[in-house]
């Protein structure tokens, strides 16, 4: 299903306090300060932001709901946030900071009724599902947690057509064979799950031209596209990005 306008979004993946960049999930390099870079992408024109605790579920602590206070006080776009979301309070808490949304992972996998009653609690709008896939097969993914590190044994599209049917607002479907390589989107991947799964798709994992972007909603059908290193290194302008995709005749907001 297309929604309207494509969304640009920028994701801060933050590491004890700073944000991070790897390749495949690994070998992460200082991006700055939280505050500070999401406030250079409310500034810069992006839709949303996306603010992942990466190491939140591995190292089994909380999301640190300081850092989202200070983030939700300088944006003024919805705001996302993932890492370490276990149980319904840790949602409350999340939205009583000021975060719009929340991206649930390692944990809607361990309790599948966590969708449900997320949903319940709180509406679809704010419960994104994020599935992390590897490609094991042709036309075939695995669904992995604990950023990266474990292989679930899940079917991906399965898994996303199941998270739709619970009540997930949003899917944010990360390619980990793509994530940090700046080869491009995984659109084959995405394609799959829009046939399955018929709410909002943001593509992850991959981004390094403008053409990527494109791609990810032309030929994967994603609703939205989020990228990291390429925004945090200035290497692409969020707007010279949405002039360039106005151009090929992809909806944005400008």
């Amino acid at each position: 299903m297309e929604y309207f306008a494509k969304r640009i979004i920028p994701c801060l993946d933050v590491d004890n306090g700073r944000v991070v960049k790897g390749v495949n999930f690994v070998n992460l390099i200082d991006a700055g300060d939280p505050v500070e870079v999401a406030k250079r992408y409310n500034e810069e024109g992006a839709d949303e932001i996306t603010f992942l605790d990466i190491t939140a579920t591995h190292q089994e602590r909380k999301t640190i709901v300081d850092v989202v206070k200070e983030v939700a006080k300088e944006v003024f776009i919805p705001l996302t946030v993932g890492g370490g979301i276990r149980k319904l309070d840790d949602i409350y808490n999340l939205l009583a900071v000021g975060c719009d949304k929340v991206s649930i992972n390692s944990a809607a996998i361990a309790n599948p009724d966590f969708i449900n009653e997320s949903a319940k609690r709180f509406g679809s709008q704010c419960i994104v599902v994020a599935i992390d896939a590897k490609r094991v097969g042709n036309k075939k993914w695995h669904i992995f947690t604990h950023g990266g590190r474990k292989d679930a044994g899940i079917d991906a599209i399965e898994w996303a057509k199941e998270a739709y049917q619970r009540g997930a607002g949003e899917l944010l479907v990360t390619s980990m064979d793509a994530d940090g390589t700046k080869a491009g989107f995984d659109n084959e991947l995405n394609l799959e799950i829009g046939k399955v799964a018929k709410i909002p798709i943001i593509a992850s994992g991959g981004a390094g031209t403008m053409e990527h972007i494109k791609d990810a909603f032309t030929k994967g059908k994603a609703d939205a596209a989020l990228a990291a290193s390429i925004f945090h290194f200035r290497e692409i302008d969020i707007m010279d990005l949405k002039r360039y995709l106005r151009g090929q005749n992809i909806p944005v907001r400008i």
